[in-house]
């Protein structure tokens, strides 16, 4: 029997460089292990193993995926007994609430052998410099695409009906919560359900949306106020005391792609390129912001100047997604080092010392 399993991300190489919400996802947990050691020591397979077994025992776990690759998580947590396993390397550092009492760091380094890892100082040394170098050409490219993608947005707020948009928002927001209201203080989540990766765009919508009742699919282009309408709708939810899930954007976190309350049975999400999905159920609806909000036309009358400011934006984005693609063939370079002078037998055991004390919270919860 296995529980339910969410998959999302707590942090993602966007457009304002390596943007973390680590501080959100991992707020309230009571026992925090914080893994610490180099690449290909072992920590996403550590992390898999664990949350496996978890839900192998009918378990809820939640998998942290990892941006920068495909293939790596960069967390797991266990929700209901408030417990959770971190990769507390660069670039995602864990600030400690209170070590030892909540958090706890585990260091895999001990299963390395230093005097093997020694002789290879100068070529880790400049792998890491290499690795570096192309995470700033992929966010400084990100940060030149996001300029290109505020230009296709500036055609289309200029022609927007706001006071109609307001309208729509606030149909929404009737519409979702009614008079209901819950005599409790709001849980409020931030997480990514998407990144910007070296295989390009990856998304988690339909996981994370699979067994919510209500579903809904907005529709419209960059610039028709989708992200401002879902911070309108989240903000609600948390007045009224509901639970709500924020989705940011994985390459402009500033912006909002999905809000969910649970709690209503409601996921409101832009299902526009690069996660552009379609209804399949008969509960599924779509919130059309082009046809209710912009000026009829728009699309015709601004054809080359959309045309010409699009194409720039997808190949910053292609450029960019290929500094990821390189930084990780460098990083596979630099994990190999690493494996080479691992003695997985001692790490093996370590997972095993914190798979038994994680039952044992787990059994007290």
């Amino acid at each position: 029997m296995s529980g339910i399993v969410r998959h999302y991300y707590a942090g993602g190489n966007t457009a304002k460089g390596f943007y973390s919400l680590y501080d959100s996802v991992l707020d309230g947990l009571n026992r925090l292990f914080i893994l610490k050691g180099g690449p290909g020591t072992g920590k996403s397979s550590l992390m898999k193993d664990i949350g496996a077994r978890f839900e192998e025992k009918g378990l809820e776990v939640e998998y942290l995926h990892c941006a920068s690759d495909n293939q790596s998580i960069d967390g797991v947590i266990l929700p209901q007994s408030g417990i959770g396993i971190v990769d507390g390397t660069a670039p995602h550092i864990i600030e400690p609430k209170a070590p030892g009492v909540i958090e706890e760091y585990v260091n895999l380094g001990a299963a390395w052998n230093s005097d093997e890892l020694a002789k290879k100082k100068e070529e880790i040394l400049d792998l890491n410099v290499q690795i570096t170098r192309k995470f700033q050409d992929a966010y400084d490219t990100f940060a030149e695409a996001l300029k290109a993608h505020d230009d296709i947005e500036e055609i289309y707020i200029s022609n927007m009906d706001f006071k109609e948009a307001n309208q729509l928002t606030e149909e929404l927001i009737s519409l979702f919560y009614r008079e209901s209201s819950l005599d409790k203080e709001a849980k409020v989540v931030h997480r990514f359900l998407g990144a910007a990766t070296p295989n390009g765009a990856v998304d988690h919508i339909q996981n994370l949306t699979q067994d919510v009742e209500n579903r809904y699919f907005i529709k419209g282009r960059a610039g028709s106020g989708k992200s401002t309408m879902l911070k309108k709708i989240a903000a609600a939810g948390e007045e009224k005391g509901f639970d709500v899930e924020i989705y940011h954007c994985g390459f402009d976190p500033n912006s909002l792609d999905m809000v969910i309350i649970r709690e209503q049975g409601i996921a409101i999400f832009d299902s526009t390129a690069p996660h552009e999905y379609f209804p399949d159920r008969e509960s599924d609806e779509i919130i059309d912001m082009y046809e209710r909000c912009i000026t009829p036309g728009t699309d015709e009358k601004f054809e080359e100047d959309i045309a010409r400011t699009t194409k720039a934006y997808k190949d910053k984005m292609k450029e960019a997604i290929s500094y990821l693609s390189e930084a990780k063939a460098l990083r596979e370079s630099l994990e190999a080092i690493y494996i080479e002078a691992m003695d997985f037998d001692k790490v093996n055991k370590i997972k095993e010392e914190i798979y038994i004390e994680l039952i044992s919270i787990a059994k007290e919860n």
